[in-house]
């Protein structure tokens, strides 16, 4: 006789362990889809300008063109064309090409 009849409610419990193991399926899809990747990428980022040395052709976020003359604590001075210009090491948005040994040859 405990078996649901027409017209009666469901049980409580089941639809709110139904609704908290979705939110919890739904918290790890978010992880791996969007937090770790961005966290991955932030490490590699993290890497490249600690691995920065002079000689090296970078590309700034804003899209300059440059080699690295000197490299500090949190800036870098570039050459680009007939400029020198000091820029954050967070402008710098990729290395195109490793210099210092390889470029002298």
């Amino acid at each position: 006789m405990l078996a649901q009849q027409p017209g009666t409610a469901p049980d409580p419990k089941a639809q709110m362990i139904q609704m908290v193991t979705m939110l919890a399926l739904m918290g790890v899809v978010f992880y791996f889809l969007l937090i770790r990747p961005q966290q991955k990428k932030a490490k590699q980022l993290t890497a490249m300008l600690k691995a920065i040395k002079p000689g090296d052709k970078i590309v700034t976020t804003g899209g300059i063109i440059g080699v690295v003359i000197t490299v500090k604590e949190k800036s870098i001075s570039i050459r680009s064309a007939d400029a020198k210009l000091e820029i954050t090491k967070g402008a710098v948005g990729e290395v195109i090409e490793r210099g210092g040994d390889s470029a002298a040859s």
